[in-house]
Protein backbone atom coordinates (compact mmCIF):
# COMPACT_ATOMS: atom_id res chain seq x y z
CA UNK A 1 0.00 0.00 0.00
CA UNK A 2 2.60 2.35 0.74
CA UNK A 3 4.30 2.13 -2.33
CA UNK A 4 1.23 2.63 -4.26
CA UNK A 5 0.52 5.81 -2.70
CA UNK A 6 3.85 6.80 -3.62
CA UNK A 7 3.99 5.72 -7.08
CA UNK A 8 0.58 7.32 -7.49
CA UNK A 9 1.71 11.36 -5.61
CA UNK A 10 4.81 10.77 -8.39
CA UNK A 11 2.63 10.38 -11.40
CA UNK A 12 0.45 13.62 -10.28
CA UNK A 13 3.09 15.55 -9.51
CA UNK A 14 4.81 14.52 -13.28
CA UNK A 15 1.46 15.04 -14.91
CA UNK A 16 1.16 18.50 -13.15
CA UNK A 17 4.35 19.75 -14.12
CA UNK A 18 3.63 18.70 -17.76
CA UNK A 19 0.28 20.68 -18.09
CA UNK A 20 1.90 23.69 -16.36
CA UNK A 21 5.27 23.62 -19.23
CA UNK A 22 2.54 23.11 -22.08
CA UNK A 23 0.44 26.23 -20.90
CA UNK A 24 3.14 28.82 -20.26
CA UNK A 25 4.70 27.94 -23.20
CA UNK A 26 2.80 30.17 -25.19
CA UNK A 27 3.92 33.13 -23.29
CA UNK A 28 7.75 32.17 -23.63
CA UNK A 29 7.38 32.38 -27.23
CA UNK A 30 8.96 35.57 -29.10
CA UNK A 31 9.06 36.09 -32.56
CA UNK A 32 9.67 39.05 -34.78
CA UNK A 33 7.53 40.72 -37.48
CA UNK A 34 8.38 42.73 -40.66
CA UNK A 35 6.40 46.29 -41.26
CA UNK A 36 3.76 46.70 -43.67
CA UNK A 37 5.29 46.61 -47.13
CA UNK A 38 2.79 49.24 -48.53
CA UNK A 39 3.75 51.45 -45.64
CA UNK A 40 7.47 51.12 -46.55
CA UNK A 41 8.37 54.77 -48.40
CA UNK A 42 5.99 56.44 -46.97
CA UNK A 43 6.38 60.38 -44.80
CA UNK A 44 3.88 61.96 -42.60
CA UNK A 45 3.25 64.14 -44.93
CA UNK A 46 2.53 62.01 -47.91
CA UNK A 47 0.28 59.39 -45.75
CA UNK A 48 -3.14 58.60 -46.17
CA UNK A 49 -4.31 58.43 -42.83
CA UNK A 50 -3.51 61.92 -40.67
CA UNK A 51 -4.61 62.12 -37.70
CA UNK A 52 -3.05 65.55 -35.73
CA UNK A 53 -6.54 65.00 -33.30
CA UNK A 54 -4.75 61.70 -31.37
CA UNK A 55 -4.63 63.06 -27.74
CA UNK A 56 -0.97 61.12 -27.69
CA UNK A 57 0.63 63.67 -30.39
CA UNK A 58 -0.28 66.65 -27.94
CA UNK A 59 3.00 66.60 -26.73
CA UNK A 60 4.64 66.55 -30.40
CA UNK A 61 6.73 69.94 -31.24
CA UNK A 62 5.53 71.88 -34.17
CA UNK A 63 8.70 71.04 -36.17
CA UNK A 64 8.78 67.30 -35.89
CA UNK A 65 6.53 64.39 -37.63
CA UNK A 66 4.28 62.18 -35.63
CA UNK A 67 4.27 58.20 -36.05
CA UNK A 68 1.88 55.54 -34.55
CA UNK A 69 2.25 51.79 -35.22
CA UNK A 70 -0.05 49.58 -34.66
CA UNK A 71 0.19 45.69 -34.07
CA UNK A 72 -2.86 43.67 -36.02
CA UNK A 73 -4.44 40.77 -34.92
CA UNK A 74 -5.92 39.39 -31.59
CA UNK A 75 -4.35 37.61 -28.14
CA UNK A 76 -2.32 35.37 -30.34
CA UNK A 77 -0.64 38.42 -31.74
CA UNK A 78 0.63 39.39 -28.40
CA UNK A 79 2.22 42.40 -27.45
CA UNK A 80 5.02 44.87 -28.79
CA UNK A 81 8.20 43.68 -27.20
CA UNK A 82 10.32 46.08 -29.18
CA UNK A 83 10.45 47.93 -33.07
CA UNK A 84 13.49 48.98 -34.67
CA UNK A 85 12.81 51.30 -37.72
CA UNK A 86 14.71 52.77 -40.75
CA UNK A 87 14.61 56.53 -41.60
CA UNK A 88 16.00 58.43 -44.76
CA UNK A 89 17.44 62.03 -44.01
CA UNK A 90 17.93 63.05 -47.50
CA UNK A 91 20.90 60.77 -47.98
CA UNK A 92 21.28 59.99 -44.44
CA UNK A 93 20.01 56.69 -43.11
CA UNK A 94 19.16 57.19 -39.69
CA UNK A 95 18.18 53.79 -37.13
CA UNK A 96 15.97 54.26 -34.87
CA UNK A 97 14.82 51.96 -31.71
CA UNK A 98 11.62 51.81 -29.81
CA UNK A 99 11.50 51.88 -26.78
CA UNK A 100 15.00 54.12 -26.54
CA UNK A 101 14.91 57.00 -24.05
CA UNK A 102 19.17 57.31 -25.23
CA UNK A 103 18.48 58.96 -28.41
CA UNK A 104 17.01 62.44 -29.21
CA UNK A 105 14.00 61.15 -30.75
CA UNK A 106 10.92 60.57 -28.06
CA UNK A 107 8.98 57.36 -27.97
CA UNK A 108 6.20 55.03 -25.37
CA UNK A 109 4.19 52.44 -25.89
CA UNK A 110 0.56 52.57 -25.05
CA UNK A 111 -1.44 49.59 -23.85
CA UNK A 112 -4.93 48.43 -24.29
CA UNK A 113 -6.81 45.68 -23.07
CA UNK A 114 -4.30 44.35 -21.32
CA UNK A 115 -1.84 44.12 -24.77
CA UNK A 116 0.78 46.42 -25.71
CA UNK A 117 -0.21 47.35 -28.84
CA UNK A 118 0.71 50.59 -29.82
CA UNK A 119 4.09 52.44 -30.27
CA UNK A 120 4.20 56.12 -30.60
CA UNK A 121 7.55 57.94 -32.20
CA UNK A 122 8.52 61.61 -33.04
CA UNK A 123 11.21 62.56 -35.35
CA UNK A 124 12.62 65.94 -37.52
CA UNK A 125 9.65 66.56 -39.70
CA UNK A 126 10.54 65.40 -43.00
CA UNK A 127 11.90 62.13 -42.91
CA UNK A 128 11.22 58.90 -44.91
CA UNK A 129 10.27 56.08 -43.26
CA UNK A 130 12.41 53.52 -45.29
CA UNK A 131 11.67 50.21 -43.34
CA UNK A 132 10.94 48.64 -39.89
CA UNK A 133 10.68 45.06 -37.72
CA UNK A 134 9.38 44.61 -34.42
CA UNK A 135 9.71 41.86 -31.89
CA UNK A 136 6.13 40.33 -30.48
CA UNK A 137 5.30 38.20 -27.97
CA UNK A 138 2.84 36.10 -29.72
CA UNK A 139 2.67 34.87 -33.28
CA UNK A 140 2.07 37.84 -36.10
CA UNK A 141 2.81 38.56 -40.06
CA UNK A 142 3.28 41.90 -39.91
CA UNK A 143 2.67 45.47 -38.00
CA UNK A 144 1.06 48.58 -39.88
CA UNK A 145 1.43 52.59 -39.51
CA UNK A 146 -1.73 53.65 -38.50
CA UNK A 147 -0.95 56.92 -38.80
CA UNK A 148 0.62 60.08 -38.58
CA UNK A 149 0.76 63.78 -37.79
CA UNK A 150 3.08 65.74 -40.20
CA UNK A 151 4.96 68.76 -38.65
CA UNK A 152 6.80 71.74 -40.40
CA UNK A 153 10.73 71.88 -41.03
CA UNK A 154 12.00 74.70 -39.88
CA UNK A 155 13.56 77.28 -41.97
CA UNK A 156 17.22 77.94 -41.26
CA UNK A 157 18.47 81.10 -42.48
CA UNK A 158 22.01 80.62 -44.73
CA UNK A 159 24.49 82.03 -42.28
CA UNK A 160 26.53 85.12 -44.72
CA UNK A 161 29.94 83.78 -45.46
CA UNK A 162 32.80 85.75 -44.26
CA UNK A 163 34.33 87.91 -46.92
CA UNK A 164 38.04 87.63 -47.23
CA UNK A 165 40.18 90.66 -46.86
CA UNK A 166 40.54 91.05 -50.40
CA UNK A 167 36.89 91.41 -50.89
CA UNK A 168 36.27 94.09 -48.29
CA UNK A 169 35.52 97.47 -49.64
CA UNK A 170 38.35 99.53 -48.23
CA UNK A 171 36.82 102.97 -45.95
CA UNK A 172 37.21 106.07 -47.59
CA UNK A 173 40.27 107.90 -45.59
CA UNK A 174 38.96 111.67 -45.31
CA UNK A 175 41.55 113.51 -47.05
CA UNK A 176 43.60 116.35 -44.96
CA UNK A 177 43.54 119.96 -45.80
CA UNK A 178 46.90 119.85 -47.65
CA UNK A 179 45.15 117.78 -50.16
CA UNK A 180 41.86 119.84 -50.90
CA UNK A 181 42.00 120.92 -54.62
CA UNK A 182 42.90 124.63 -54.13
CA UNK A 183 39.77 126.81 -55.50
CA UNK A 184 41.00 129.15 -58.47
CA UNK A 185 40.95 133.14 -57.24
CA UNK A 186 39.59 135.18 -59.75
CA UNK A 187 42.37 137.77 -61.12
CA UNK A 188 42.05 141.26 -60.72
CA UNK A 189 41.80 143.90 -62.85
CA UNK A 190 45.78 144.84 -62.33
CA UNK A 191 47.04 141.57 -63.20
CA UNK A 192 45.49 142.00 -66.80
CA UNK A 193 48.19 142.71 -69.42
CA UNK A 194 48.10 145.72 -70.84
CA UNK A 195 46.81 146.42 -74.67
CA UNK A 196 48.92 148.80 -75.93
CA UNK A 197 47.30 150.88 -78.71
CA UNK A 198 49.70 152.13 -82.05
CA UNK A 199 50.12 155.90 -81.50
CA UNK A 200 50.18 157.49 -84.91
CA UNK A 201 53.70 159.09 -86.04
CA UNK A 202 54.13 162.86 -85.70
CA UNK A 203 56.25 164.23 -88.39
CA UNK A 204 59.42 165.06 -86.25
CA UNK A 205 62.04 167.58 -87.64
CA UNK A 206 65.00 166.62 -88.78
CA UNK A 207 68.15 167.68 -86.06
CA UNK A 208 70.55 169.96 -88.38
CA UNK A 209 74.32 169.12 -88.27
CA UNK A 210 76.59 170.91 -88.17
CA UNK A 211 78.09 172.43 -91.67
CA UNK A 212 74.79 171.58 -93.54
CA UNK A 213 73.18 174.81 -94.53
CA UNK A 214 70.01 176.11 -92.72
CA UNK A 215 66.73 175.83 -94.24
CA UNK A 216 66.40 179.33 -96.42
CA UNK A 217 63.74 181.50 -95.43
CA UNK A 218 60.08 181.02 -96.97
CA UNK A 219 60.71 177.37 -96.42
CA UNK A 220 58.20 175.76 -93.93
CA UNK A 221 59.96 173.62 -91.16
CA UNK A 222 58.06 170.51 -90.30
CA UNK A 223 56.07 171.28 -88.00
CA UNK A 224 57.06 169.23 -84.51
CA UNK A 225 54.93 166.92 -82.59
CA UNK A 226 52.79 168.69 -80.21
CA UNK A 227 54.07 167.88 -76.56
CA UNK A 228 50.62 168.34 -75.15
CA UNK A 229 48.77 165.82 -77.48
CA UNK A 230 47.32 163.07 -76.24
CA UNK A 231 49.46 159.74 -75.50
CA UNK A 232 48.51 156.02 -74.96
CA UNK A 233 48.55 155.15 -71.93
CA UNK A 234 49.00 151.59 -70.39
CA UNK A 235 46.65 149.75 -68.17
CA UNK A 236 48.71 149.85 -64.78
CA UNK A 237 50.04 146.53 -64.39
CA UNK A 238 50.98 144.16 -61.22
CA UNK A 239 53.89 142.87 -62.21
CA UNK A 240 57.06 144.61 -61.11
CA UNK A 241 60.05 145.15 -64.20
CA UNK A 242 63.06 146.91 -65.39
CA UNK A 243 62.32 149.88 -68.00
CA UNK A 244 59.70 152.11 -68.59
CA UNK A 245 57.30 152.37 -71.55
CA UNK A 246 54.14 151.17 -72.47
CA UNK A 247 55.19 148.83 -74.92
CA UNK A 248 53.30 145.37 -75.14
CA UNK A 249 56.87 143.33 -74.78
CA UNK A 250 57.66 144.82 -71.81
CA UNK A 251 56.79 142.16 -69.51
CA UNK A 252 57.53 143.85 -66.15
CA UNK A 253 57.13 147.40 -66.61
CA UNK A 254 56.16 149.59 -63.99
CA UNK A 255 52.79 151.77 -64.60
CA UNK A 256 52.88 154.58 -66.75
CA UNK A 257 51.25 157.42 -66.11
CA UNK A 258 51.05 160.71 -68.11
CA UNK A 259 53.09 161.56 -71.46
CA UNK A 260 55.61 157.99 -72.30
CA UNK A 261 59.15 159.15 -71.85
CA UNK A 262 59.83 158.43 -75.58
CA UNK A 263 57.45 161.09 -76.66
CA UNK A 264 59.17 163.38 -73.76
CA UNK A 265 62.75 163.04 -75.45
CA UNK A 266 61.68 163.21 -78.82
CA UNK A 267 59.98 166.60 -78.42
CA UNK A 268 62.59 168.21 -76.43
CA UNK A 269 65.61 167.36 -79.58
CA UNK A 270 62.61 168.91 -81.81
CA UNK A 271 62.40 172.21 -79.72
CA UNK A 272 66.22 172.34 -78.91
CA UNK A 273 66.41 171.58 -83.45
CA UNK A 274 63.83 174.76 -84.09
CA UNK A 275 65.18 176.81 -81.75
CA UNK A 276 69.12 176.14 -82.96
CA UNK A 277 67.51 176.54 -86.10
CA UNK A 278 66.04 179.93 -86.00
CA UNK A 279 69.16 181.45 -84.47
CA UNK A 280 71.25 180.42 -87.56
CA UNK A 281 68.46 181.96 -89.87
CA UNK A 282 68.16 184.86 -87.64
CA UNK A 283 72.31 185.85 -87.54
CA UNK A 284 72.55 185.25 -91.96
CA UNK A 285 69.37 187.83 -92.27
CA UNK A 286 71.73 189.78 -89.79
CA UNK A 287 74.74 189.47 -91.88
CA UNK A 288 72.63 190.45 -95.64
CA UNK A 289 73.33 194.04 -96.80
CA UNK A 290 69.95 195.37 -99.24
CA UNK A 291 71.14 197.30 -101.86
CA UNK A 292 69.08 200.00 -103.87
Amino acid sequence: MPQRRHVARAGFTVAAATTCLALATPAWASSTISLHSAHKGSTAAGFGEQKCSDERFADKAGNQDGWHFVLPGGKDSGSFESLSLTFKNGSTQVEVKIPDSSDAYPDFFYSAGGRTIHAYLFTPAGWTLADGSAVISGKGSKFNLSHTCPGKAAEESPSPSPSTPGEESPTPTPSTPGEETPTPTPSTPGEETPTPTPSTPCEMSPTPTPGEESPTPGEESPTPCESGGPSETPSPSSSVGGGAGGDSDNGGGLPVTGVAVTGIALTGLVLVGGGAALMVLRRRRDKITFTS
